[in-house]
């Protein structure tokens, strides 16, 4: 009996033990790799896919799961934005971050300057970043504080915005590009010195070979059947003396304008991928039983978009490198920390609208509109209406919203709301706009339900304008050139989300889902605290 009862004890105290384990230790990932594709439209997952190879998107498509009807609720729809709601699953209304560049105390400011900080890795301004701008935590600073700090984070991209605000307030390191060295640098807001490993890639001078040869066509150009003529009045040159065609001399522009043209070419993508191997060597991410993450944003996929629209020679080439860029990534991370051992979810910061002229060209409403000219007609009409000849009371027409200048107003003893009255009325007079509405009252607008959302999401009170403009569609502040993103439409806002690797089942589904609903879908998944922003809600990834 005796016996009996001991032996009944130890199992129980065994399954309690065991439980008690389980319960403290869930099940995670080694690694969770977030790549973010900067102006990736979700349609370019399907328009190129006969010409994609097995190993990159296609396998992303078929072993991982992805949701089809994934969109931005907010505007602007711009990289800063984009890539801090992705990773921390809120609104610029809260995280803080209402556009790449915005208004603090009346100055405008770029989203993640900070003079307070000292380049690490360079001597140029490009070094002078932080993420201090940023209100709420990300994903990355959740996972960190989940895990008493064991866990490592990192980010990396060309652009800087894209490699510091997913990485958060709290990283082991974030890195970005520096067009003047030719490397990739830090601030002293996470370091005073890059590590041994930053220093060696660097010291490969990777950016030298790849601007070694021009930039030719993977494949014969005649097989572009997606693409417009190679030369059009659509696109511009990477620079203003250089024709928009394949081949490019890149030793030639190299030798020109520096490293800077890398970022223009699909060599920029292939650069960061190979700064990201090199993170997961240097930091050793993946290597034990604490997950890690690992931000990455491929950059020249955006500046080429901007440079020649969507439907270039330049972009079908661009994507058809980047497929194999990611399959040679994913077979990496097989064998660096093993099939199934990481979750990889990739998505865009935003999409892309087609080029206004090509629309024009093609029987479809479209043109450009001047942010430039909207604020001198605006400051002549409140001027008029006020009476008072040369009063520059519009400081700034950008993002979509006008700023009007409160210190102005205050000193004249105007009321801000007749101002913002006579600034909707001379925008509504405009053909391009659709709609001005005064952000004070935008909940009690005559809007679309849809618009009206993403436009409160996208206000924040300390830094965006007064007054929301909401261009008619395929309308932008770009030109007739190349192509631009930033509003609410689908072009612009629809963008794809695929997870693949652990803990995900092959599967797809098209209910709406929203950009902020990634960050909380991973947390959920690592079984930790969401951001302390987040507004999204996890996916159901079946």
């Amino acid at each position: 009996m005796k016996l009996k009862v001991l032996l009944l004890t130890a199992f129980a105290a065994a399954f309690s033990a065991s439980v008690k384990s389980q319960v403290q230790q869930p099940a995670r990932p080694k690694l969770v790799v977030g790549l973010v594709v900067d102006q990736m439209r979700w349609d370019y997952l399907y328009r190129y896919m006969p010409r994609y190879g097995e190993g990159g998107f296609k396998r992303l498509l078929h072993e991982g799961y992805s949701c089809e009807n994934t969109r931005i609720p907010y505007v602007p729809s711009v990289t800063a934005i984009g890539h801090s709601c992705i990773y921390t699953g809120s609104v610029p209304s809260i995280h803080g971050i209402a556009g790449n560049n915005f208004i603090i105390n009346g100055q405008k400011v770029y989203c993640t300057d900070d003079a307070n900080v000292k380049p690490v890795g360079t001597k140029s301004r490009a070094g002078l970043m932080s993420p201090r701008n940023l209100w709420v935590t990300t994903l990355g600073d959740e996972l960190r504080m989940a895990t008493n700090n064991q866990a490592k984070v990192v980010g990396v991209a060309l652009k800087d915005r894209s490699s510091i605000l997913p990485a958060g307030h709290n990283p082991n390191g974030a890195y970005w590009f520096d067009d003047e060295t030719g490397r990739f640098i830090s601030s002293s807001y996470y370091t005073n010195q890059l590590p041994k490993w930053v220093e060696a890639f660097n010291a490969e001078e990777l950016p030298k070979k790849y601007l070694s040869a021009p930039w030719n066509t993977l494949y014969d150009k005649a097989s572009y059947t997606q693409s417009t003529a190679d030369l059009t009045a659509y696109e511009d040159g990477i620079k203003p003396d250089v024709e928009a065609t394949l081949p490019l001399d890149l030793p030639k522009l190299y030798k020109q304008y520096g490293y800077g043209i890398i970022r223009n070419t699909p060599w920029g993508n292939t650069l960061t991928f190979d700064m990201a191997k090199a993170a997961i060597e240097g930091e050793e991410l993946g290597s034990d039983s604490v997950t890690d993450l690992l931000a990455v944003s491929c950059s020249s996929t955006d500046y080429i978009g901007h440079q020649v629209g969507i439907n270039a020679v330049e972009i079908e080439d661009t994507y058809l490198r980047l497929d194999r860029d990611i399959a040679a990534f994913l077979t990496y991370l097989d064998h660096k920390v093993g099939r199934g051992e990481y979750l990889l979810f990739l998505t865009a910061d935003h999409g892309a609208m087609n080029n206004a002229r090509y629309l024009i060209d093609h029987r479809i409403p479209a043109g450009s509109w001047s942010e430039a000219r909207a604020k001198d007609s605006l400051n002549q009409a409140v001027a008029q209406a006020l009476n008072v000849q040369g009063l520059q009371m519009v400081s700034h027409v950008m993002n979509n919203q006008v700023f009007i200048d409160h210190k102005v107003a205050e000193a004249h003893a105007f009321s801000l709301d007749k101002v913002k009255h006579v600034v909707i009325q001379q925008l509504e007079q405009d053909t391009a706009v659709l709609y001005a509405v005064d952000m004070a009252t935008v909940a009690t607008s005559p809007l679309p339900a849809d618009v009206k959302e993403r436009i409160i999401n996208g206000y924040n009170r300390e830094r965006s304008g007064d007054v929301q403009i909401v261009l008619k569609p395929a309308y932008s502040p770009h030109g007739l050139k190349g192509t631009d993103h930033g509003a609410w439409n689908p072009y612009d806002t629809h963008i794809p989300l695929v997870f693949m690797g652990w803990g995900v089942a092959a599967g797809a589904s098209t209910r709406q889902c929203f950009m902020t609903d990634i960050a909380p879908t991973i947390a959920a998944m690592l079984h930790i605290q969401a951001p302390n922003g987040c507004v999204g809600q996890p996916i159901q990834l079946r």
